[in-house]
């Protein structure tokens, strides 16, 4: 169970501070928990009820008339309104509460029909992307468990395989070559399956390598595919001393090669990149590649 502050609660419901404590004193909701030290703060509960009475609250409901509904017609009612809403912060805070409920049904459903009415690019850059950042404000204080964000991962992560699957595989002759790949120890692939699905898109020729991968077996690879491009991820924040050895190795081992960076952690620390290698903030950017 996460443990929230009223200014964790405010980021992640955008409800004002204050608004949140003249609701505690006229009905009662939230009602906030203490800590041995009188600290107060709120729970999973909490921030999903809050997210949900945040979305009904801005589709015309009163505050008032939301508190005489039980906790299942609140998440319904608020499901249904992010199905037919083209307002993205709605949309995410409803992920977010199915995220806490590990609710795959509200969550492959919202998805879904983001897709189905934005089309994947801007389902991931609008709604994804930004709720993953959503996310990681709740890994830094602590209040979400791992299995909600393996959860959550898993069910993004099946929307792009299928969407790459769509693609037609194209032979190496065609287009340029492109190959992917995670460094050791990091597992976080969305932002790289989604710059894969981008490529495959526009016509090159691709070889995803995936997670976890030794720079040796990218160099194995290459020798057999010789590669136009390769692009590595990381969002994991590694130390600095091995994000520049595994550079300066890739470096020296791919001199004639276009070599790409992208990730978070890359964006932290462009200033660790040096010459010889391109930034990708925005796979959504790598377009003027092609």
């Amino acid at each position: 169970m996460g443990r929230y502050s009223i200014k964790d609660i405010e980021l992640l419901t955008g409800i004002k501070a204050h608004t949140i404590r003249i609701w505690e004193q006229r009905y009662n909701i939230p009602l906030p928990k203490r800590t041995e030290t009188n600290i107060r703060y709120y729970d999973d509960n909490d921030l999903r009820l809050l997210l949900n009475i945040s979305l009904l609250n801005h589709n015309g409901h009163k505050i008032s008339e939301i508190i005489k509904l039980d906790q299942k017609e609140v998440s319904d009612l608020a499901v249904s309104y992010s199905l037919q809403t083209e307002k993205h912060q709605v949309i995410i805070q409803t992920m977010i509460s199915a995220m806490i409920d590990l609710d795959e049904i509200a969550f492959d459903r919202i998805m879904s029909t983001c897709i189905l009415q934005m089309g994947l690019e801007s389902t991931m850059m609008d709604v994804i992307f930004p709720f993953m950042g959503a996310i990681g404000v709740m890994w830094q204080t602590g209040t979400i468990h791992p299995a909600n964000e393996h959860f959550m991962t898993n069910l993004i992560r099946q929307k792009l395989i299928v969407a790459i699957e769509g693609q037609p595989i194209r032979s190496e002759e065609s287009g340029k070559k492109f190959l992917l790949f995670l460094p050791e120890t990091e597992l976080h692939e969305l932002g790289l399956l989604f710059a894969n699905f981008m490529i495959r898109k526009s016509g090159n020729h691709t070889v995803y390598l995936g997670q976890n991968v030794p720079l040796q077996d990218v160099e194995k690879i290459a020798s057999r595919y010789h590669p136009d491009v390769i692009i590595v991820s990381m969002t994991t924040t590694y130390s600095v001393e091995f994000a520049v050895e595994m550079l300066a190795n890739l470096k020296e081992k791919f001199k004639s090669t276009r070599l790409m960076v992208t990730g978070r952690f890359f964006n932290q620390y462009p200033e660790m990149i040096g010459e010889g290698m391109e930034v990708i903030s925005n796979p959504v950017d790598l377009s003027k590649y092609f």
